[in-house]
């Protein structure tokens, strides 16, 4: 599930989330969901869930259900794009200290083609990545992120630009 337990926990959200690995597993994903909804609000709104969370990968998920549905019964389009601002964001977060703040500085979103059922979005940093993020006093990172439907298919692109500053001004 995690390897949060095994390296660096350089902040709160790392920290906490490593509290939950003795927990079984057909519970750890419905109580990290439900913690990291209450730390971003939108996010326990459109019940987003997280099956996998370290610091290098973050998988997280979205039901197709009426309330994140567009006019064609499937996942709105902003609901994508949360998709993949969620998992990029907390890829990034689970790695920041804590006195830094991360911020999205771009997101694009490019629509392919009608998206079928749930979806899974997968964000990934690379090593350097993750050395980066814990060694900068600020910068930024482009988060690779792949969204899939129940298809297998592909019906998003998105590119996810995150960059981190002091929380407290010099």
């Amino acid at each position: 599930m995690s390897d949060l337990t095994t390296t660096p926990r350089p902040n709160q959200l790392s920290r906490t989330l490593s509290r939950l690995e003795g927990l079984p597993d057909s519970l750890r994903p419905w109580l990290m969901s439900f913690l990291l909804g209450k730390v971003v609000p939108f996010v326990g709104t459109a019940s987003l869930r997280f099956d996998e969370i370290s610091s290098r990968r973050v998988v997280v998920r979205i039901r197709n259900r009426r309330k994140v549905q567009n006019h064609i019964k499937g996942v709105h389009a902003a609901a994508m794009a949360l998709l993949a601002e969620t998992a990029t964001g907390f890829c990034v977060g689970v790695n920041l200290p804590d006195d830094k703040l991360p911020l999205i500085k771009s997101l694009k979103v490019d629509y392919l083609k009608r998206s079928q059922g749930d979806m899974t979005a997968v964000a990934e940093l690379r090593p350097e990545q993750v050395q980066w993020i814990l060694t900068q006093d600020k910068g930024e990172v482009t988060v690779p992120v792949t969204i899939t439907d129940e298809s297998g298919g592909e019906p998003i692109q998105c590119e996810m630009v995150w960059a981190w500053v002091p929380k407290t001004r010099r």
